[in-house]
């Protein structure tokens, strides 16, 4: 029971880990994927599949430091990066003058995935959306022949 439990945590733990690599972006503003407007100075990141909101802790085994970001953004779309962080997250683990730096990540807490929302059909304003009659009454009343009685 003990070992079964010791080997279901070695797992778990296992499968919230990523290794590679991390660079910087948002220097200039601008929104995000999820709607945010991105802050250079908010410890925020990029990441390709992670729920919007999950909080990873992102360590640079090279300086031995460790920061916490919240995933607000997709990318990086650079081969062999694994997140992009933004300056005040790149600075907590090296100088930015680096550029590029070897990560590991590990998952704080799983954000929520959202549900996509359907629009809703925008109706315009003034005119009925009832279509017209067809056939011998018109939107008046019945058509009267020329003539006739």
């Amino acid at each position: 029971m003990t070992t079964a439990l010791l080997l279901l945590l070695t797992l778990s733990s296992c499968a919230s880990l990523e290794r590679g690599k991390a660079s910087f972006y948002g220097s200039r503003g601008g929104k995000t994927a999820s709607g945010e407007r991105v802050n250079p100075k908010a410890l925020t990141a990029a990441h390709r599949t992670l729920p919007f909101n999950t909080i990873v802790e992102v360590r640079a085994p090279k300086t031995g430091k460790r920061v916490r970001v919240r995933i607000t953004d997709r990318g990086p779309y650079i081969r062999g990066r694994i997140i992009d962080l933004t300056p005040a997250a790149f600075q907590r683990l090296a100088p930015l003058k680096w550029g590029v730096i070897e990560v590991t990540l590990r998952i704080i807490k799983r954000g929520k995935k959202r549900r996509k929302r359907r629009k809703k059909a925008r109706r315009k304003r003034g005119k009925s959306t009832t279509p017209t009659p067809i056939g011998p009454f018109g939107p008046q009343g019945p058509v009267l022949m020329e003539g006739g009685r």
